[in-house]
């Protein structure tokens, strides 16, 4: 493959990817907004829950090494 067809292979997946973009319904502000909500709380509250299940683990696992006197 020359490089003459590799330039017109790249121009022509260009203008389809140009093509392709048109179709996308792009969200307006408010949808964008809420949706970004969503997301900062859908992290949070994931974020919170593996903090306690780390803390948890620390705890027991602390606990059974006290026990043990290690």
């Amino acid at each position: 493959m020359s490089a003459i067809d590799k330039a017109k292979g790249t121009r022509a997946f260009i203008g389809e990817c140009v093509v392709e973009l048109q179709k996308v319904t792009w969200p307006d502000a408010e949808q964008l907004r809420s949706a970004t909500i969503v997301v900062l709380i859908f992290t949070m509250a994931v974020s919170l829950i593996i903090w306690l299940m780390d803390k948890s683990a620390s705890f027991v696992i602390n606990t059974i090494m006290g026990i043990f006197g290690a």
